[in-house]
């Protein structure tokens, strides 16, 4: 029998444009002569819902548009549809009002719901929040029709994506009460399917083969996996989607970072699913990081209605990285670079900026900002006088630049993508309403030193990135002879103290006995505390490791550490 792993990229709220994609994954996988199709996790109203899942008319359009579905899907294929669905146990019981669900659908016919056991409420998930978990487990069968024209039937655990991941086997611990996966091999099915919506970070690709593998083997079940594509706000979908046989070994593996319908075959006669097309992976991190930030940008330029992007160009790393980025999502005719320099800007980051764009082959333009810096210095003089020029006086500029790309922004109907990484936005060395002006920042995840090795990867073929700007001290070029190390550490000592404390939680003690100096992390982490009210105001980022400032990043800002 052929399974159809439909990796679809959906939209949310797009319940139309969602099911027109499921329909024509359907038709395909019936060309592909496959008899079920698994689709991903809240495939037909895309995932992440959040709070549309509040509003009774959206369920409502939700539930006929799967009706509606059910019977334009070709008859002689099955199809597992991602859905919320109303729990009808709601009111009495005290539940949540929602489950989590999988539509079985057959000859035009919802004939089933499944619903998700494990319910995630960590990093960027709250599904608590709308859902009720399932209390048993699901499993449906299907006849398969043999070579010898006999009907076997076959038994197929149905699971939702976080059901995969409570194998204390793997984990060496339960985070749930339940394990899915084991109930379901005292079932005895003959294999077990997964529906996820799961988002990317570095490595994680890798992480659910290890976990699959290891799943697969010990339960001696073959496990198929479905995984979401696209990017919806600030997480990204890998896709990546997989089959493991009941040794671990991997036999399918659908392409990462887009849309892509794999075929896994399983032989009622070995009892496992045989080796079909196995996409090649990606081994390099620098090239995994770059291909999801692409698909970052390009989905959330698309999915906000926005065509073109307008990029404030310093002729630093980290405006670089983004215009590259913006140009390989979106196309060279797509992107606006625009200089604005100042009479503190060095006549080699202009040249550096102007080498870039025509690597990148984009637009440009200059909008000097001498004559509005002295426009601010003469109305705020009778303010200011008596005082030392400081750091009022470096964020106007900051300031003046980001007035600037809003305007064009608001003129053409750009999205404006702000510049800054995530050591910036960690330690608060960004301007608000100045450089963090945007609809959407590109890299505010991505580390400093990260910056570097994403450009050094990108020019391993051709010089795309100036090697100027990748060489140069990094500055912000808003008083004569800055560089950043002026105020703060060097960005190897920074970002490694900043994992330790963002990512590992370690504190002043831990830090201070990993061999850091007590005043640096001391300054460091009550840099990062501090700039909590900024990264409140910042714009959405791209998610792309295991602790981003989204979401999934819940601090007060009004606060006090004693240490």
């Amino acid at each position: 029998m052929k399974i159809a792993i439909a990796q679809l990229n959906s939209t949310i709220g797009d319940l139309k444009g969602n099911a027109k994609n499921i329909l024509n994954a359907a038709q395909e996988a019936v060309k592909e002569n496959a008899q079920l199709l698994l689709t991903p996790e809240l495939s037909l109203c895309g995932y992440p819902p959040r709070d549309y899942l509040l509003n009774p008319s959206f369920l409502k359009k939700m539930s006929q548009e799967l009706e509606a579905l059910a019977q334009e899907l070709p008859p002689q294929l099955t199809v597992l549809v991602g859905v919320a669905t109303s729990n009808p146990h709601a009111a009495e019981k005290g539940e949540k009002p929602l489950h989590n669900s999988i539509a079985l659908i057959e000859n035009g016919k919802v004939i089933n719901y499944f619903h998700k056991r494990l319910l995630p409420t960590y990093d960027v998930f709250d599904e608590a929040r709308y859902f009720e978990p399932a209390k048993e487990t699901n499993c449906f069968v299907i006849k398969l029709n043999s070579e010898q024209n006999s009907i076997i039937p076959l038994n197929v655990g149905v699971t939702i994506c976080e059901d995969l991941w409570n194998d204390e086997n793997f984990w060496g611990q339960r985070n749930y009460q339940h394990n899915p996966l084991e109930d379901l091999a005292t079932r005895g099915v003959d294999f077990i399917v997964n529906l996820s919506a799961s988002p990317y970070s570095v490595g994680k690709q890798n992480l659910r083969t290890k976990m699959l593998s290891h799943s697969a083997n010990h339960y001696k079940i073959p496990i198929i996996y479905t995984n979401q594509v696209g990017a919806n706000d600030d997480l990204i979908f890998d896709g990546g989607s997989i089959a493991i046989n009941r040794k671990g070994e991997l036999v399918t593996r659908a392409k990462a970072f887009q849309d892509d319908l794999a075929i896994a075959e399983f032989s009622s006669q070995k009892q496992d699913l045989m080796s079909t097309n196995i996409a090649p992976t990606i081994d390099n991190l620098d090239q995994e990081m770059w291909e999801a930030l692409v698909l970052g940008v390009q989905d959330y330029t698309r999915k906000c209605g926005f065509k073109k992007v307008v990029i404030g160009l310093s002729g630093g790393i980290d405006s670089a990285l983004v215009a590259a980025i913006a140009r390989f999502a979106l196309g060279k005719d797509n992107v606006l670079a625009v200089l604005m320099p100042s009479p503190y800007s060095s006549q080699g980051s202009i040249t550096d900026a102007k080498a870039l764009i025509k690597n990148l082959g984009i637009a440009s333009t200059t909008l000097p900002i001498e004559a509005a810096m002295n426009a601010y210095d003469e109305m705020l003089a009778p303010l200011f006088s008596g005082t030392e020029f400081g750091v009022a006086e470096e964020n106007l500029q900051s300031r003046i630049r980001g007035n600037l790309l809003m305007a064009i922004a608001n003129k053409f109907n750009y999205l404006l993508l702000s510049t800054g990484n995530k050591s910036e936005m960690a330690v608060g060395y960004c301007t608000l309403y100045g450089d963090m002006n945007g609809g959407l920042a590109v890299i505010s995840d991505v580390p400093k030193m990260q910056v570097y090795s994403l450009c050094r990867w990108l020019n391993q073929d051709q010089e795309i990135i100036p090697s100027n700007i990748i060489n140069k001290a990094p500055s912000a070029e808003l008083k004569p002879d800055q560089q950043d190390q002026d105020s703060l550490p060097p960005y190897e000592i920074l970002d490694e103290i900043l994992h330790r404390f963002i990512h590992e939680h370690q504190g002043i003690d831990e830090l201070m006995a990993a061999g850091f100096a007590e005043d640096t992390v001391k300054k460091v982490t009550n840099l990062v505390r501090k700039a909590e009210f900024k990264r409140r105001q910042a714009p959405p980022g791209l998610k792309v490791t295991d602790r981003a400032f989204g979401t999934g990043w819940r601090m007060p800002i009004a606060s006090k550490i004693n240490h």
